[in-house]
């Protein structure tokens, strides 16, 4: 059996390590990605605030050495779910279990000034190169501001608000500068009230402003203002954005495509095209866009695929839970488990925030690593 996974992001290292644990070299497993290695999300915070370096996060791909799995580093350029074939920069891939966890692509150039102003976070190379930003950074009106829906990583923003309080204060720069959220929700985590009352809490302590229900259309690069949805106005000395996301142009111009994202079962991951799934960022499965889910939603691919091959009876299905760790500053970070169920209002609540979960997310990290990469990781 020749199984292709498109996208080594959490879906697809968790999935091309699942594979190999259960099939050994029975099977043919090709993990494909345009990069040369893995980075965590939380990991660019970390660079970003001169918490680590960016050698210390990174995790090359030539690292995965597993039984029965081939790494390619190429592009996807089209993508054929009947046929099951992939056209690569390197060449055209065949599949006889084809899944997708392409993630989501970011576009700062969709937002006037935003790449002028080169200062979008959610891009490892974005994130990298604020750390040199921040360095230099006098003080002054600092903007965080969310350009569309829907975005990576919901907490990440207001996450970024309370560590650039901590940055500042530890610089001195804080009785000098300000610090607002631009974001299009009512609470900052709709799924979990709980978890808003408790960073409402933090941004008052903080005097950092809420700035609900709109998001950053443009930025008035000469006025510097962020022009926002309603055509209210925040001034900037200081704007990091999250940019526009879409799916891989692969994708929308694919047969997958459903209004710009890749329909598929709930509960399966199963997408309309048999022997073809798709996880993580790229779907529309109702999930917040973030890698823990991405990991849940492959273990259940993983299960699927290896019944099929068994010709076992029904495996695991897709629970929609997910657990988030959010950050407090100050080595305090909280913990919120959200379950997402088709046709239902998704649930969460809050654990922390401790430094007791600041450990656990070390973990979580650590035992990622290791589990993909098959070795040990000093995160810092």
């Amino acid at each position: 059996m020749n199984i292709l996974i498109l996208g080594a992001g959490f879906g697809g290292l968790e999935l091309a390590t699942s594979l190999s644990d259960v099939l050994g070299d029975e099977h043919c497993v090709t993990l494909l990605d345009k990069g040369e290695g893995f980075v965590f999300g939380f990991s660019k915070l970390d660079v970003m605030f001169n918490r680590a370096t960016p050698s210390d996060v990174f995790h090359p791909f030539r690292d995965l050495e597993k039984p029965g799995l081939t790494f390619v580093r190429a592009t996807v350029e089209s993508i054929d779910p009947v046929a099951k074939r992939v056209q690569t920069d390197v060449g055209p891939f065949e599949a006889d279990i084809l899944v997708v966890a392409l993630g989501a692509d970011l576009h700062p150039a969709e937002t006037p000034g935003l790449a002028e102003e080169g200062t979008e976070f959610y891009t490892v190379a974005g994130a990298f190169a604020l750390r040199d930003v921040l360095a230099a950074f006098p003080g002054g009106r600092v903007v965080v501001g969310v350009t569309s829906t829907p975005f990576k990583c919901p907490p990440a923003p207001s996450e970024t608000v309370l560590l650039m309080h901590d940055y500042l204060v530890d610089r001195g720069l804080r009785a000098a500068s300000t610090i607002s959220l631009v974001m299009p929700f009512q609470i900052p985590i709709p799924p979990s009230p709980e978890a808003s009352r408790a960073l409402f809490a933090a941004f008052a302590e903080r005097d950092i402003e809420w700035v609900p229900e709109r998001m950053v259309t443009a930025l008035d690069t000469d006025r510097k203002v962020a022009v926002c949805s309603d055509g209210s106005e925040v001034p900037y000395d200081l704007f990091l954005g999250v940019p526009v996301h879409r799916a891989p142009e692969a994708v929308t111009t694919s047969a997958l495509a459903v209004d710009g994202w890749i329909p598929v079962d709930p509960l399966t991951l199963e997408t309309a095209f048999p022997d073809v799934f798709a996880v993580g960022d790229v779907t529309s499965v109702g999930t917040p866009k973030a890698g823990v889910f991405a990991e849940g939603q492959a273990a259940v691919v993983a299960a699927q695929i290896i019944a099929r091959i068994g010709g076992d009876g029904a495996p695991v299905t897709y629970d929609g839970r997910g657990v988030c760790y959010l950050e407090f500053g100050r080595d305090l970070v909280g913990k919120v488990t959200v379950t997402f169920l088709s046709g239902e209002a998704p649930t969460g609540g809050l654990e922390g925030p401790s430094e007791a979960i600041a450990t656990d997310k070390v973990a979580f990290g650590t035992s990622r690593v290791h589990r993909w990469f098959g070795r040990q990781w000093a995160v810092g």
